[in-house]
């Protein structure tokens, strides 16, 4: 017996030593494909990339990477890569489950990151923020934000009507951990008093002496002037009430970090939303359908910001995607939006990538590039050819996995 128990151990590791090793490495060389770096640089055709644990090991042309051994190779002949999808302006769910089930959703269409905007009073949001969900967007958050009482509105918000309670309530967010101070600075159409400049102000200055950034909801011309004035960091809207003049393009260029997120509205034209029918239901497609007709105010409100986002961005002031709303798909009309306004594909592309990674100061995405996480999109398209090509999305990853996007 013993010497039939030795002839099998020997047969064993017979077998063991023909046999392939096992790999050392998770990584995956993925080559063929156009990839759209996300820093406005030239496209690499017929790229290569290496994946590893999670990170871009190599990019560069094929030919030029050489994978670990035992890798395995996909082959994306025919396709585009670009990075993933940062969202700087959201109003995601507030309740936990549901706040989590608006991340594990962006994925599907190719964002990775989202900032929600000033009405996150549940401590749920900061777990969240300060733990990423694996295949959900991460999740970057105001905390609650600061507006004068704005009666018949959400109550959410810090309503302030002295610098004392404005200061205090920066103090509160900070301690809190939040990524920015939001402000909302606009009389709602004349049916609120708007928070006063000077608490503006007031929050711009306690924000900066406790590392805190400003954001503000704006609507007037006159507004953005006084709050770059007082040295506000960004706007999560453009300019909606007459075009930009050369005074506060000079106020733009005088702060090089300022960030315009411009949240465009919709265009009040009919658009061709079949895109969306494979994600959403009949009867939210029926909803969208109803509202997609012409619509002159909307056409008008549209001209505005688009001449003011074109003007800016000739201007070399800093643009970043938001899309405001919790709609996940919506960052691809936002885009398409942005182009229309006289953005080029892929200055629209470093906007939706690069500067609002940055903005978010996530320094491990925003662009395809060694070092950086591998959140990437797959496309069937090139959308430096149209914008609109973003939404034909074959695949998408976050950190070198590929997300389900059937579940």
């Amino acid at each position: 017996m013993h010497r039939i128990l030795g002839l099998v151990a020997v047969s064993l590791l017979a077998l063991g030593a023909c046999s392939s090793p096992v790999p050392e490495t998770d990584a995956v060389l993925y080559e063929g494909a156009r990839l759209i770096v996300g820093d406005g640089s030239a496209a690499i055709e017929n790229a290569a990339f290496v994946v590893e644990n999670g990170h871009f090991l190599e990019v560069g042309a094929v030919g030029e990477i050489e994978a670990p051994s035992g890798a395995p190779r996909v082959d994306l002949t025919g396709m585009t890569v670009m990075p993933t999808i940062i969202d700087t302006h959201v109003h995601t769910n507030t309740e936990r489950e549901a706040l989590i089930a608006d991340l594990r959703g962006r994925p599907y269409w190719g964002v990775s990151a989202v900032m929600s905007l000033g009405r996150d009073a549940e401590e749920s949001a900061i777990e969240i923020r300060n733990n990423d969900i694996p295949g959900a967007a991460r999740f970057r958050t105001a905390g609650v934000g600061i507006t004068g009482p704005e009666p018949g509105r959400t109550e959410i918000p810090y309503w302030v009507t002295t610098e004392e309670e404005a200061r205090q309530a920066v103090r509160e967010q900070a301690a809190r951990g939040v990524d920015i101070i939001k402000i909302w600075v606009d009389n709602r159409g004349g049916t609120v008093e708007k928070l006063p400049l000077e608490l503006g102000a007031a929050v711009i200055d306690e924000a900066h002496k406790v590392d805190q950034r400003v954001t503000a909801h704006i609507f007037d011309l006159a507004d953005a002037k006084a709050l770059l004035s007082a040295d506000i960091d960004s706007f999560a809207h453009g300019i909606r009430d007459t075009d930009v003049d050369d005074e506060i393009i000079a106020l733009f260029k005088e702060r090089p970090d300022f960030v315009l997120v411009p949240n465009l509205p919709g265009r009040g034209v009919p658009t061709d939303l079949s895109w969306l029918s494979a994600a959403l239901s009949a009867e939210e497609m029926e909803r969208l359908q109803a509202s997609n007709v012409e619509n002159p105010g909307s056409q008008a409100a549209f001209a505005i910001q688009a001449r003011n986002l074109a003007r800016v961005n000739d201007e070399g002031v800093t643009i970043a995607l938001g899309s405001d709303g919790n709609s996940a798909w919506a960052p691809h009309v936002e885009m398409e939006d942005m182009a229309i306004s006289g953005m080029t594909p892929a200055e629209v592309i470093v906007a939706a990538t690069k500067n609002g990674a940055e903005f978010l100061r996530l320094d491990d995405v925003g662009t395809i590039e060694t070092g950086k996480r591998a959140d990437f999109i797959v496309l069937e398209a090139n959308p430096l050819e149209d914008i609109t090509n973003t939404r034909k999305i074959d695949a998408v990853y976050l950190a070198g996995r590929q997300v389900d996007r059937g579940e």
